[in-house]
């Protein structure tokens, strides 16, 4: 193996032990309500402006129908709404409602708190934190440019400044 390959292999490995890491520290769903679907749904449409369905699915690669069921069993639990689109388009647009939001910042606060543990438990000093959140946003924006997407990231203080341009991710 190739040293490339070697660092291409160690990095895959890395991140998947940082998702399970990540998805263990948040503990068991205890006082969480949103399932994972709705939360990173959610997320996006705080992000910005109401999307469609068809826009919905690009940002997510995934297939209208899969973000159809998201979507759908999210308006029946009153967390999002459709509206008609601002821009004066046919598709109905979809945007998060104030329980929706509500339901997202008390899932935030227990996600924050699992991240603040991890933090905690490494030792991590602020400056190594702040590297390594700053080495992480530019990994995501340059992944985001490459799909012609961007996430707004709501003026992080860690945020390099990137120019937003349509904001679908």
């Amino acid at each position: 193996m190739s040293d490339q390959e070697q660092r291409l292999s160690d990095l895959e490995r890395e991140m998947t032990l940082l998702s399970r890491h990540f998805v263990a520290s948040r503990g068991p769903r205890i006082g969480q309500s949103l399932d994972r679907s709705a939360y990173v749904l959610l997320t996006r449409l705080e992000a910005g402006d109401p999307l469609t369905l068809k826009e919905l699915a690009q940002t997510f690669h995934v297939d209208v129908s899969t973000i159809n069921r998201q979507v759908s069993a999210m308006l029946k639990n009153g967390l999002v709404e459709r509206i008609p689109d601002p821009a004066g388009g046919m598709a109905r647009k979809f945007r998060p409602t104030p329980l929706g939001l509500e339901r997202l910042e008390a899932d935030r606060t227990i996600s924050r708190a699992g991240t603040t543990r991890l933090i905690e438990v490494t030792g991590w000093s602020e400056q190594k934190t702040e590297q390594f959140v700053s080495l992480l946003i530019e990994f995501n924006q340059s992944i985001e440019r490459m799909e012609g997407l961007t996430w707004s990231r709501g003026g992080s203080a860690t945020e390099s400044g990137e120019e937003g341009g349509e904001c679908l991710a």
